[in-house]
């Protein structure tokens, strides 16, 4: 598991065949789960200030491989005394979105995604979802893309600084909302206002 708060931005030293090294600040340790570009890898190899993590071919063919060069998010799995400060993350991309607007508005930049029409049930207003491991809040949803406000820290300090009218990025959306529609799924006249009185009794 994981947060969804990136630890730093990793430098890709290779990425050949389906090892994937690294330089970054952070040293983990052969085995440890780290996520990278919000997809769950396992570490195979350790170096000096660097690290290997492989990936699967069904993984390469699941998420937007062409973002792993220059710099990609990383993330260590979360430990059980750790704060929860972002939400809970599993790794596990679930479509590639993507980027199909940016507007500067006074005080943030407003992101606008597309992804396949399927996976937009499990988007919800003021929900969490996850782009290339970083955790953020949905704030409008329409038929098949969603608009996230995000602070001009966030940009400059993550992979968002540099996305552009059409790039793809990981999509993970909220394990929650994922877990909720498969609980309800047979009721077809269920809004998300009545699933919300639901959760609330509990």
């Amino acid at each position: 598991m994981f947060t969804g708060l990136i630890r730093e931005k990793a430098n890709v030293l290779s990425f050949i065949n389906n090892t994937l090294l690294l330089k970054a600040s952070y040293s983990p340790k052969i085995g440890d789960s780290m996520a990278v570009n919000g997809v769950c890898l396992t570490v195979i190899n350790v170096g000096d200030g660097e690290f290997s993590v492989e990936l699967s071919p069904e993984t390469k063919a699941m998420v937007a491989i062409e973002n792993y060069k220059n710099e990609v998010h990383i993330e260590p799995a979360m430990k059980i005394s750790d704060r929860l400060e972002g939400h809970i993350v599993q790794g596990h991309v679930d479509t590639i979105g993507k980027v199909i607007k940016i507007e500067k508005t006074e005080s943030s930049y407003d992101f606008f995604i597309k992804i396949d029409r399927e996976f937009m049930k499990f988007v919800v207003p003021k929900g969490s979802i996850t782009i290339d491991g970083v955790s953020l809040t949905v704030n409008d949803v329409f038929i098949d893309s969603f608009r996230l406000t995000i602070i001009p820290h966030t940009v400059e300090n993550t992979l968002f600084k540099n996305y552009k009218i059409g790039t793809k990025v990981n999509v993970e959306t909220d394990m929650f909302a994922r877990y909720l529609y498969h609980i309800f799924k047979d009721k077809k006249d269920m809004s998300w206002d009545d699933v919300d009185k639901i959760m609330a009794r509990y």
